[in-house]
């Protein structure tokens, strides 16, 4: 199990995010910011709708709220974006880094009133898990647990995850789902009096966020969202669930360490255009990848597969995942793009394609219905659309040009496709992770890549200079 160095001295001995277990020195200036970390017993227990509630009820007040989400996902950021009105960056000890993780924290620590981490999955769940993240960094936890069919079991499950890990800062508890003020009333009997219950929420559909296949729907599908986030902060009023935490002490990394790295590849990108596909159907896009891109020196140029008759005048192309299989007719029928994009690969020139690019870049995308659309093209390939996930979870991919770390989250498989040049590496799966295949310019794969993880890789990756090979 991955157990966290204590970071609580300014001089904490960490690793940096390629794993090679360099030594840095974090800065002896801290910075003070109230912070909680919120998880639960499993997914699907409101973490997202409780941290997004607490998120929209301070911003209501006046205060600054940053927001992290841990792990790879990106639908969570959005509804989280939303509710606190500033950027949602992904923390993963592994994938991110500790190095890069602190400073995401300090950053916010500097500018914020209140910084909220979500957790993914069960507290204590993956390997790292979020309580390695929360007890490196020393952030209280808040665990919710969901209790609609138990009572005073809550005050076991409540002294079990507390008692697990007795390191671990934990701030107290939050019974969800509940059906009565009685319900609430024997969870606070059961209750070990060193665990503090923090509030106590009734099920209700003003706490249920809309869903679909792989994650909650995105805030700008639906209307209205701003005001569900609203009358969402008055229940967690309403509820106590409205006082700030305690502040936490956020060091930065080394300053020496950190101009370095930046010198290293400074401006490598600069003058080089990328286009990148963001609409409806094409919107997983880590901000960190965007951000990293531009300080190399990018020129990032935005078009839109399904509405978008041209490409815009670009050097290299990344399509990331998304949702083309609800776009297909419009995608399918948009010729003009398909054809540019075709004429684009046929010229060599680079092209990144993930997970639900990946598909688009291919022949053709079958509905679980049956029905199959046309694709761009670019590769043979189809994709087949399904009710059960796939190669899920953390990999890294052994490029040609460089190790990059990202991960795999999708329900469809890829068939009839070309041979695999490099597979993925899970964490500690022994099992070939998702293939990445290549043709000309083109590089293909299930696997969302983090750019930051290696930004040399993702120089060679798209820079129009460098020979892939």
């Amino acid at each position: 199990m991955f157990r966290p160095e204590q970071t609580s001295t300014p001089d904490a001995r960490t690793s940096d995010q390629s794993g090679e277990g360099l030594v840095t020195k974090v800065s002896k200036d801290a910075t003070l910011c109230p912070a909680l970390f919120i998880s639960a017993t499993a997914s699907g227990q409101g973490k997202t709708t409780i941290t997004a509630g607490l998120a929209r009820y301070h911003r209501n007040q006046g205060r600054k709220v940053r927001v992290f989400k841990t792990g790879p996902d990106y639908l969570d950021p959005l509804i989280l974006e939303q509710a606190a009105g500033s950027p949602a960056e992904q923390l993963d000890l592994w994938m991110v880094g500790k190095k890069r993780c602190r400073h995401f924290l300090y950053q916010a620590a500097q500018e914020a009133d209140l910084i909220l981490i979500e957790g993914v999955m069960g507290l204590y769940d993956g390997d790292p898990s979020g309580a390695d993240l929360a007890e490196y960094f020393g952030i209280p936890v808040v665990a919710i647990i969901s209790a609609p069919t138990m009572a005073q079991t809550v005050g076991a499950i409540a002294l079990g995850l507390r008692q697990y890990r007795p390191s671990l800062p934990f701030a107290g508890i939050i019974a969800n789902s509940l059906g009565s003020d009685r319900h609430g009333e024997l969870i606070k009997e059961s209750m070990p009096e060193t665990i503090p219950l923090l509030g106590c929420l009734k099920k209700q559909d003003a706490l249920i966020l809309p869903q679909r296949h792989l994650g909650l729907v995105r805030p700008h599908e639906l209307e209205g969202y701003d005001d569900k986030l609203n009358h969402i902060a008055d229940i967690i009023e309403s509820a106590g669930l409205n006082t700030l935490p305690a502040p936490v002490k956020f060091f930065d990394e080394d300053e020496e360490q950190d101009s370095h790295d930046a010198e290293n590849h400074s401006n490598s990108l600069a003058g080089v255009k990328i286009g990148i596909a963001r609409d409806e159907a094409f919107s997983f896009i880590y901000p960190a990848n965007l951000k990293l891109l531009k300080r190399l020196g990018a020129e990032l140029h935005f078009f839109s597969p399904c509405s978008d008759q041209t490409l815009p005048e670009v050097d290299s192309l990344w399509l990331p995942g998304g949702y083309p299989e609800l776009h297909l007719e419009t995608l399918s029928k948009n010729l003009p793009m398909r054809q540019a994009i075709r004429s684009f690969y046929q010229q060599g020139h680079k092209i990144l394609a993930e997970c639900g690019g990946m598909l688009y870049a291919q022949q053709s995308i079958i509905t679980l219905d049956q029905q199959e659309w046309p694709m761009a093209g670019l590769i043979p390939g189809i994709g087949v659309m399904r009710t059960k996930g796939g190669c899920q979870g953390m990999q890294s991919a052994a490029l040609p040009e460089g190790e990059l770390r990202g991960h795999a989250h999708h329900r469809s498989k890829s068939e009839e496709t070309l041979p695999a040049i490099a597979f993925g590496k899970r964490i500690k799966h022994p099992a070939p992770g998702e293939p990445v295949v290549r043709s000309k310019g083109l590089t293909a794969s299930y696997l969302h890549f983090y750019f930051p993880s290696n930004q040399a890789a993702t120089i060679r990756l798209f820079h129009p200079d460098e020979v892939l090979s």
